[in-house]
Protein backbone atom coordinates (compact mmCIF):
# COMPACT_ATOMS: atom_id res chain seq x y z
CA UNK A 1 0.00 0.00 0.00
CA UNK A 2 1.34 3.72 -0.65
CA UNK A 3 1.63 6.27 1.73
CA UNK A 4 1.86 9.42 -0.36
CA UNK A 5 -1.87 9.93 -0.29
CA UNK A 6 -3.21 13.17 1.34
CA UNK A 7 -6.29 11.79 3.65
CA UNK A 8 -5.07 8.63 5.74
CA UNK A 9 -8.97 7.31 6.19
CA UNK A 10 -12.05 8.09 3.68
CA UNK A 11 -15.18 6.80 5.21
CA UNK A 12 -17.95 6.14 2.73
CA UNK A 13 -21.89 6.19 3.95
CA UNK A 14 -20.94 8.35 6.20
CA UNK A 15 -25.20 9.60 6.19
CA UNK A 16 -26.34 5.85 6.85
CA UNK A 17 -27.32 4.36 10.26
CA UNK A 18 -23.91 2.43 10.99
CA UNK A 19 -21.72 4.86 8.96
CA UNK A 20 -23.16 7.68 11.43
CA UNK A 21 -21.79 5.51 14.26
CA UNK A 22 -18.30 5.03 12.81
CA UNK A 23 -18.06 8.80 12.28
CA UNK A 24 -18.67 9.75 15.73
CA UNK A 25 -16.64 6.61 16.52
CA UNK A 26 -13.47 7.80 14.88
CA UNK A 27 -14.53 11.64 15.47
CA UNK A 28 -14.12 10.54 19.58
CA UNK A 29 -11.14 8.37 19.15
CA UNK A 30 -9.23 9.11 16.74
CA UNK A 31 -5.25 10.37 16.48
CA UNK A 32 -4.02 13.36 16.54
CA UNK A 33 -3.27 14.90 13.35
CA UNK A 34 -6.15 12.13 11.52
CA UNK A 35 -6.73 13.47 8.13
CA UNK A 36 -9.64 11.66 7.48
CA UNK A 37 -12.90 12.46 5.23
CA UNK A 38 -16.53 11.50 4.30
CA UNK A 39 -18.03 10.92 1.34
CA UNK A 40 -21.23 10.00 -0.03
CA UNK A 41 -23.97 11.19 -2.85
CA UNK A 42 -25.23 14.44 -0.78
CA UNK A 43 -22.90 16.87 0.11
CA UNK A 44 -25.65 18.66 2.33
CA UNK A 45 -26.09 15.37 4.41
CA UNK A 46 -22.69 14.90 4.99
CA UNK A 47 -22.64 18.63 6.32
CA UNK A 48 -25.20 17.67 8.85
CA UNK A 49 -22.86 14.28 9.84
CA UNK A 50 -20.06 16.82 9.92
CA UNK A 51 -21.92 19.20 12.32
CA UNK A 52 -22.94 16.74 14.61
CA UNK A 53 -19.74 15.68 15.36
CA UNK A 54 -18.66 18.90 16.88
CA UNK A 55 -15.46 20.63 16.39
CA UNK A 56 -13.56 18.14 14.20
CA UNK A 57 -11.69 18.96 11.04
CA UNK A 58 -13.01 16.39 8.54
CA UNK A 59 -13.21 17.22 4.33
CA UNK A 60 -16.36 16.21 2.95
CA UNK A 61 -16.12 14.66 -0.37
CA UNK A 62 -18.97 13.97 -3.02
CA UNK A 63 -18.93 10.21 -4.51
CA UNK A 64 -21.27 7.87 -5.82
CA UNK A 65 -21.50 4.09 -6.48
CA UNK A 66 -22.90 4.80 -9.96
CA UNK A 67 -20.32 7.32 -11.15
CA UNK A 68 -16.82 4.85 -11.03
CA UNK A 69 -14.52 8.32 -11.61
CA UNK A 70 -15.85 9.75 -8.30
CA UNK A 71 -14.84 6.51 -6.44
CA UNK A 72 -11.73 6.62 -8.30
CA UNK A 73 -10.88 9.75 -7.24
CA UNK A 74 -11.56 8.74 -3.55
CA UNK A 75 -9.83 5.81 -3.39
CA UNK A 76 -6.57 8.03 -5.09
CA UNK A 77 -6.59 10.20 -2.37
CA UNK A 78 -6.67 7.71 0.22
CA UNK A 79 -4.68 5.30 2.29
CA UNK A 80 -7.59 3.12 3.68
CA UNK A 81 -11.11 3.50 2.47
CA UNK A 82 -14.33 2.67 4.58
CA UNK A 83 -17.44 1.27 3.46
CA UNK A 84 -21.02 1.06 5.09
CA UNK A 85 -22.84 1.34 1.97
CA UNK A 86 -24.79 -2.12 1.28
CA UNK A 87 -26.38 -4.22 0.61
CA UNK A 88 -23.05 -5.10 -0.62
CA UNK A 89 -23.84 -7.19 -3.91
CA UNK A 90 -25.96 -4.84 -5.03
CA UNK A 91 -23.79 -1.64 -4.06
CA UNK A 92 -20.21 -2.78 -3.34
CA UNK A 93 -18.35 -3.78 -6.51
CA UNK A 94 -17.37 -0.29 -7.77
CA UNK A 95 -15.11 0.62 -4.47
CA UNK A 96 -13.63 -2.84 -4.17
CA UNK A 97 -12.65 -2.25 -7.61
CA UNK A 98 -11.40 1.11 -7.31
CA UNK A 99 -9.08 0.24 -4.12
CA UNK A 100 -8.03 -2.57 -5.62
CA UNK A 101 -6.81 -0.65 -8.90
CA UNK A 102 -5.32 2.27 -6.82
CA UNK A 103 -3.94 0.11 -4.42
CA UNK A 104 -5.93 1.51 -1.63
CA UNK A 105 -6.71 -0.14 1.68
CA UNK A 106 -10.48 -1.32 1.58
CA UNK A 107 -12.35 -2.55 4.84
CA UNK A 108 -16.27 -3.18 5.12
CA UNK A 109 -18.49 -4.72 7.20
CA UNK A 110 -20.53 -7.36 4.84
CA UNK A 111 -21.77 -10.93 6.00
CA UNK A 112 -22.43 -11.69 2.50
CA UNK A 113 -20.41 -14.86 1.50
CA UNK A 114 -21.55 -14.19 -2.54
CA UNK A 115 -20.12 -10.69 -2.38
CA UNK A 116 -17.08 -11.57 -0.62
CA UNK A 117 -16.24 -14.60 -3.24
CA UNK A 118 -17.33 -12.91 -5.93
CA UNK A 119 -15.02 -9.98 -5.18
CA UNK A 120 -12.26 -12.63 -4.51
CA UNK A 121 -12.29 -13.86 -7.94
CA UNK A 122 -12.72 -10.87 -9.75
CA UNK A 123 -9.76 -8.41 -8.13
CA UNK A 124 -8.01 -10.18 -5.91
CA UNK A 125 -5.54 -10.71 -8.13
CA UNK A 126 -5.73 -6.54 -9.36
CA UNK A 127 -5.23 -5.94 -5.23
CA UNK A 128 -1.85 -7.99 -4.55
CA UNK A 129 -0.34 -6.56 -7.81
CA UNK A 130 -0.70 -3.40 -6.45
CA UNK A 131 -0.67 -4.12 -2.95
CA UNK A 132 -3.59 -3.31 -1.96
CA UNK A 133 -5.54 -4.87 1.20
CA UNK A 134 -9.19 -5.83 0.86
CA UNK A 135 -10.64 -6.87 3.85
CA UNK A 136 -14.27 -7.89 3.93
CA UNK A 137 -16.27 -8.42 7.26
CA UNK A 138 -14.63 -5.88 9.87
CA UNK A 139 -17.95 -5.70 11.76
CA UNK A 140 -19.53 -8.20 14.08
CA UNK A 141 -18.93 -10.50 11.15
CA UNK A 142 -16.56 -11.59 11.34
CA UNK A 143 -14.08 -10.16 13.51
CA UNK A 144 -15.31 -11.40 17.44
CA UNK A 145 -15.05 -14.73 15.29
CA UNK A 146 -12.30 -14.93 13.17
CA UNK A 147 -10.42 -13.08 15.81
CA UNK A 148 -11.79 -14.81 18.67
CA UNK A 149 -10.14 -18.02 17.09
CA UNK A 150 -6.94 -16.03 16.41
CA UNK A 151 -6.55 -15.95 20.04
CA UNK A 152 -7.82 -19.28 20.86
CA UNK A 153 -5.01 -20.71 18.72
CA UNK A 154 -2.71 -18.33 20.27
CA UNK A 155 -3.23 -18.99 23.81
CA UNK A 156 -3.22 -22.79 22.85
CA UNK A 157 -0.38 -22.65 20.80
CA UNK A 158 1.63 -20.71 24.72
CA UNK A 159 1.48 -24.17 25.98
CA UNK A 160 3.13 -25.70 23.24
CA UNK A 161 2.85 -26.19 19.29
CA UNK A 162 0.38 -27.32 17.73
CA UNK A 163 1.01 -30.29 15.93
CA UNK A 164 -2.04 -32.33 15.07
CA UNK A 165 -5.28 -32.21 14.11
CA UNK A 166 -7.64 -29.35 16.00
CA UNK A 167 -10.86 -29.07 16.69
CA UNK A 168 -12.85 -25.47 17.47
CA UNK A 169 -16.18 -24.62 17.91
CA UNK A 170 -17.62 -20.92 18.33
CA UNK A 171 -20.77 -20.32 20.10
CA UNK A 172 -22.71 -17.08 19.97
CA UNK A 173 -25.16 -15.84 22.46
CA UNK A 174 -26.92 -11.92 22.61
CA UNK A 175 -29.86 -10.32 23.06
CA UNK A 176 -29.40 -7.54 20.37
CA UNK A 177 -31.73 -6.21 17.31
CA UNK A 178 -30.76 -5.68 13.80
CA UNK A 179 -30.77 -2.29 11.63
CA UNK A 180 -32.84 -2.35 8.00
CA UNK A 181 -29.80 -2.65 6.57
CA UNK A 182 -28.70 -5.88 7.90
CA UNK A 183 -32.28 -7.27 7.57
CA UNK A 184 -32.05 -6.73 3.63
CA UNK A 185 -28.55 -7.96 3.17
CA UNK A 186 -30.26 -11.04 4.97
CA UNK A 187 -32.80 -11.35 2.50
CA UNK A 188 -30.43 -10.73 -0.13
CA UNK A 189 -28.26 -13.86 0.24
CA UNK A 190 -31.38 -15.76 1.00
CA UNK A 191 -33.10 -15.61 -2.07
CA UNK A 192 -29.73 -16.40 -4.16
CA UNK A 193 -28.95 -20.18 -2.99
CA UNK A 194 -27.79 -20.67 -6.54
CA UNK A 195 -25.81 -17.88 -7.61
CA UNK A 196 -24.17 -18.16 -3.88
CA UNK A 197 -23.44 -21.96 -4.47
CA UNK A 198 -21.95 -21.09 -7.87
CA UNK A 199 -19.52 -17.88 -6.16
CA UNK A 200 -18.32 -20.35 -3.68
CA UNK A 201 -17.40 -22.64 -6.38
CA UNK A 202 -15.74 -20.28 -8.82
CA UNK A 203 -13.58 -19.31 -5.85
CA UNK A 204 -12.27 -22.33 -4.71
CA UNK A 205 -11.47 -22.87 -8.54
CA UNK A 206 -8.56 -20.17 -7.88
CA UNK A 207 -7.75 -20.24 -4.01
CA UNK A 208 -4.29 -21.62 -3.43
CA UNK A 209 -4.78 -24.18 -0.92
CA UNK A 210 -1.38 -24.84 1.76
CA UNK A 211 0.37 -27.81 1.09
CA UNK A 212 0.05 -30.19 3.45
CA UNK A 213 -2.11 -28.63 5.58
CA UNK A 214 -6.06 -28.72 6.07
CA UNK A 215 -8.68 -26.22 7.47
CA UNK A 216 -12.27 -26.23 6.77
CA UNK A 217 -15.32 -25.44 8.00
CA UNK A 218 -17.63 -28.06 9.89
CA UNK A 219 -21.11 -29.00 9.05
CA UNK A 220 -22.45 -29.34 12.29
CA UNK A 221 -26.24 -30.25 13.79
CA UNK A 222 -28.67 -28.98 16.24
CA UNK A 223 -27.29 -30.63 19.90
CA UNK A 224 -26.93 -30.50 23.37
CA UNK A 225 -23.15 -29.08 25.00
CA UNK A 226 -23.28 -30.38 28.60
CA UNK A 227 -20.13 -28.29 28.98
CA UNK A 228 -21.06 -25.05 28.10
CA UNK A 229 -25.19 -25.65 28.87
CA UNK A 230 -26.95 -24.56 25.69
CA UNK A 231 -28.47 -26.50 23.15
CA UNK A 232 -26.64 -25.12 19.81
CA UNK A 233 -27.83 -24.32 16.54
CA UNK A 234 -25.74 -24.36 13.64
CA UNK A 235 -25.22 -20.66 12.15
CA UNK A 236 -25.32 -20.30 8.26
CA UNK A 237 -23.62 -16.99 8.34
CA UNK A 238 -19.95 -16.15 6.58
CA UNK A 239 -18.46 -16.73 9.69
CA UNK A 240 -16.84 -20.11 9.61
CA UNK A 241 -15.86 -19.71 5.87
CA UNK A 242 -13.66 -16.79 7.21
CA UNK A 243 -12.18 -18.16 10.15
CA UNK A 244 -11.32 -21.51 8.26
CA UNK A 245 -9.50 -19.35 5.65
CA UNK A 246 -7.53 -17.71 8.52
CA UNK A 247 -6.66 -21.17 9.58
CA UNK A 248 -5.63 -22.27 5.90
CA UNK A 249 -3.27 -18.84 6.01
CA UNK A 250 -1.89 -19.31 9.18
CA UNK A 251 0.55 -22.43 9.95
CA UNK A 252 0.05 -21.60 13.63
CA UNK A 253 -3.88 -23.36 12.97
CA UNK A 254 -2.00 -26.79 12.47
CA UNK A 255 -2.04 -29.18 9.83
CA UNK A 256 -5.94 -29.84 10.35
CA UNK A 257 -8.06 -27.59 11.87
CA UNK A 258 -11.71 -27.70 11.69
CA UNK A 259 -14.29 -24.83 12.59
CA UNK A 260 -17.92 -25.42 14.03
CA UNK A 261 -20.00 -22.42 14.22
CA UNK A 262 -23.39 -22.21 16.41
CA UNK A 263 -25.98 -20.15 18.16
CA UNK A 264 -26.11 -20.98 21.61
CA UNK A 265 -29.76 -21.30 23.47
CA UNK A 266 -30.79 -22.75 26.85
CA UNK A 267 -33.44 -24.39 26.40
CA UNK A 268 -34.02 -27.05 23.11
CA UNK A 269 -37.15 -24.87 22.25
CA UNK A 270 -35.51 -22.07 21.54
CA UNK A 271 -32.97 -24.43 19.26
CA UNK A 272 -35.86 -26.22 17.25
CA UNK A 273 -37.71 -22.80 16.79
CA UNK A 274 -34.62 -21.07 15.63
CA UNK A 275 -33.71 -23.92 12.92
CA UNK A 276 -37.79 -24.01 11.58
CA UNK A 277 -37.66 -19.80 11.54
CA UNK A 278 -34.30 -19.53 9.55
CA UNK A 279 -36.00 -22.36 7.20
CA UNK A 280 -39.26 -21.00 6.63
CA UNK A 281 -37.67 -17.42 6.18
CA UNK A 282 -34.88 -19.03 3.41
CA UNK A 283 -37.96 -20.74 1.95
CA UNK A 284 -39.66 -17.19 1.97
CA UNK A 285 -36.97 -15.73 0.21
CA UNK A 286 -37.50 -17.83 -3.38
CA UNK A 287 -40.77 -16.48 -3.54
CA UNK A 288 -40.69 -12.56 -4.84
CA UNK A 289 -43.99 -11.15 -3.65
CA UNK A 290 -42.66 -12.41 0.04
CA UNK A 291 -39.93 -11.57 -0.75
CA UNK A 292 -40.87 -7.83 -1.11
CA UNK A 293 -43.20 -7.75 1.49
CA UNK A 294 -40.61 -8.87 3.64
CA UNK A 295 -38.16 -5.42 2.97
CA UNK A 296 -41.47 -3.36 3.00
CA UNK A 297 -41.43 -4.19 6.52
CA UNK A 298 -37.83 -2.97 7.68
CA UNK A 299 -36.48 0.09 5.95
CA UNK A 300 -32.66 0.32 5.00
CA UNK A 301 -31.30 3.54 6.81
CA UNK A 302 -32.98 2.66 10.40
CA UNK A 303 -31.33 0.68 13.06
CA UNK A 304 -31.97 0.17 17.36
CA UNK A 305 -32.12 3.20 19.45
CA UNK A 306 -29.79 4.23 21.86
CA UNK A 307 -30.94 3.02 25.17
CA UNK A 308 -31.97 -0.30 23.02
CA UNK A 309 -28.34 -0.61 22.18
CA UNK A 310 -27.08 0.06 25.21
CA UNK A 311 -29.04 -2.85 27.17
CA UNK A 312 -27.36 -4.74 23.84
CA UNK A 313 -24.73 -7.65 24.43
CA UNK A 314 -23.05 -10.62 23.17
CA UNK A 315 -20.82 -13.31 23.78
CA UNK A 316 -18.66 -15.78 21.62
CA UNK A 317 -17.45 -19.00 23.66
CA UNK A 318 -14.49 -20.72 21.91
CA UNK A 319 -13.61 -24.69 22.95
CA UNK A 320 -10.38 -25.87 20.95
CA UNK A 321 -8.79 -29.48 21.38
CA UNK A 322 -5.72 -30.66 20.02
CA UNK A 323 -3.56 -33.54 21.26
CA UNK A 324 -5.47 -34.04 24.71
CA UNK A 325 -5.37 -30.25 25.12
CA UNK A 326 -8.38 -28.32 25.58
CA UNK A 327 -8.66 -24.86 25.97
CA UNK A 328 -12.25 -22.58 26.85
CA UNK A 329 -11.55 -18.44 25.81
CA UNK A 330 -14.67 -15.93 25.46
CA UNK A 331 -15.11 -12.97 23.31
CA UNK A 332 -17.64 -11.14 24.73
CA UNK A 333 -19.07 -7.18 24.59
CA UNK A 334 -21.78 -4.83 24.30
CA UNK A 335 -24.50 -3.98 21.43
CA UNK A 336 -22.87 -6.94 18.76
CA UNK A 337 -24.89 -5.12 15.55
CA UNK A 338 -23.62 -1.08 15.99
CA UNK A 339 -22.02 -0.21 18.95
CA UNK A 340 -19.05 -2.84 18.86
CA UNK A 341 -19.17 -3.27 14.49
CA UNK A 342 -18.65 0.56 14.56
CA UNK A 343 -15.78 0.63 17.11
CA UNK A 344 -14.29 -2.86 15.52
CA UNK A 345 -14.99 -1.11 11.83
CA UNK A 346 -13.11 1.95 13.20
CA UNK A 347 -10.15 0.10 14.31
CA UNK A 348 -9.63 -1.66 11.61
CA UNK A 349 -9.12 0.85 9.44
CA UNK A 350 -7.10 2.84 12.30
CA UNK A 351 -5.22 -0.96 12.25
CA UNK A 352 -4.42 -0.41 8.19
CA UNK A 353 -3.29 3.24 8.61
CA UNK A 354 -1.00 3.40 11.58
CA UNK A 355 0.10 -0.37 12.87
CA UNK A 356 3.08 -2.08 12.48
CA UNK A 357 1.78 -5.14 10.41
CA UNK A 358 2.57 -8.40 8.36
CA UNK A 359 3.15 -8.29 4.16
CA UNK A 360 -0.31 -9.21 2.93
CA UNK A 361 -2.39 -7.87 0.00
CA UNK A 362 -5.39 -9.02 -1.75
CA UNK A 363 -8.23 -10.58 -0.22
CA UNK A 364 -7.47 -11.16 2.75
CA UNK A 365 -9.13 -11.66 6.36
CA UNK A 366 -8.43 -9.56 9.42
CA UNK A 367 -6.69 -12.29 11.53
CA UNK A 368 -4.11 -12.72 8.70
CA UNK A 369 -4.20 -8.72 8.07
CA UNK A 370 -3.59 -7.76 11.48
CA UNK A 371 -3.62 -10.22 13.51
CA UNK A 372 -1.73 -9.12 17.31
CA UNK A 373 -2.15 -5.04 16.85
CA UNK A 374 -6.32 -5.56 15.72
CA UNK A 375 -6.52 -7.72 19.36
CA UNK A 376 -4.68 -4.87 21.10
CA UNK A 377 -6.36 -2.14 19.67
CA UNK A 378 -10.12 -4.00 20.09
CA UNK A 379 -9.15 -5.34 23.87
CA UNK A 380 -8.26 -1.80 24.52
CA UNK A 381 -11.23 -0.42 23.00
CA UNK A 382 -13.08 -2.38 25.53
CA UNK A 383 -14.23 -5.87 24.05
CA UNK A 384 -12.96 -8.34 26.04
CA UNK A 385 -11.13 -11.42 24.74
CA UNK A 386 -10.03 -14.13 27.82
CA UNK A 387 -9.63 -17.54 28.60
CA UNK A 388 -11.95 -19.09 30.82
CA UNK A 389 -10.37 -22.31 31.35
CA UNK A 390 -7.18 -24.73 29.88
CA UNK A 391 -6.17 -28.14 30.67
Amino acid sequence: MTTSRDLDIVLFGATGFTGGLVAGYLAEHAPDGLRWGLAGRSLSRLETVRDGLGSVDVELIQADVYDASSLAALAARARVVITTVGPYLEFGEPLVKACAEAGTDYVDLTGEPEFVDTMFVKYDAIARANGARIVHACGFDSIPHDLGAYYTVRELAAGGEITGPMTMKGVVRSNATFSGGTFHSALGQMSRPREMAAASRERRALEERPKGRTSRPAKPRIGRDSELGYWLLPLPTIDPFIVARSGRALEAYGPAFTYSHFAGTKTLRYAVGGAVGVGGLALAMQVSPLRAKLGERVKQGTGPSERRREKSWFTVDFVAETGGRKIHTKVSGGDPGYTETSKMLAESALCLAFDTLPETSGSVTTAVAMGDALLARLQAAGIRFEVVDAS
